[in-house]
């Protein structure tokens, strides 16, 4: 845990995450921003672009996830909990959020239950996608760590 975090290290992974979800959102506005502009609002100018609506949207998830991301995946506020039990409540928590946005601010219909499934199967991907990494990234580390701790050993 990096106990020297201050303010702009947290500006800087909210706004990493929200260059990472812009740029996806431009690939799919420019695959099927056409098609979608009459049926969610986050493609509401369709292939032509994002609205400044969306972007501010996007922004305000990506918050909550940075904000998400510090509570349940440091040591910074939950220290003595299962690391299963922090991705749980992490991607719950993002899952809820989604959810509030979408009906907020008109992402997907309501009443459509493809969308809806679509939506928690896109989710479900992305987030066994995330883990695999954020394991992935944790064994590096931890094997790391191992490596310093047996040259000091030596």
């Amino acid at each position: 845990m990096d106990d020297n975090k201050n303010i702009f290290d947290y500006i800087k992974q909210l706004f990493t995450s929200f260059g990472i979800v812009v740029l996806l959102f431009i690939a799919i506005n420019i695959i099927i921003g056409n098609e979608a502009s009459s049926v969610s609002s986050l493609f509401a100018l369709g292939a032509k672009g994002l609205s400044t609506a969306t972007l501010l949207q996007l922004l305000f998830l990506v918050l909550i996830i940075t904000v998400a991301q510090n509570i349940f995946l440091s040591d910074l506020v939950i220290k003595n909990m299962a690391l299963v039990v922090r991705n749980i409540l992490f991607f719950a928590t993002i899952m809820a959020a989604i959810t509030v946005f979408a009906v907020v601010f008109g992402w997907f219909p309501l009443n459509n239950v493809a969308a809806w499934i679509g939506f928690i199967v896109s989710f479900a991907f992305c987030s066994v996608i995330s883990s695999v990494i954020m394991r992935l990234e944790e064994n590096a580390e931890n094997k790391k760590m191992q490596d310093a701790l047996n040259r000091l050993k030596k």
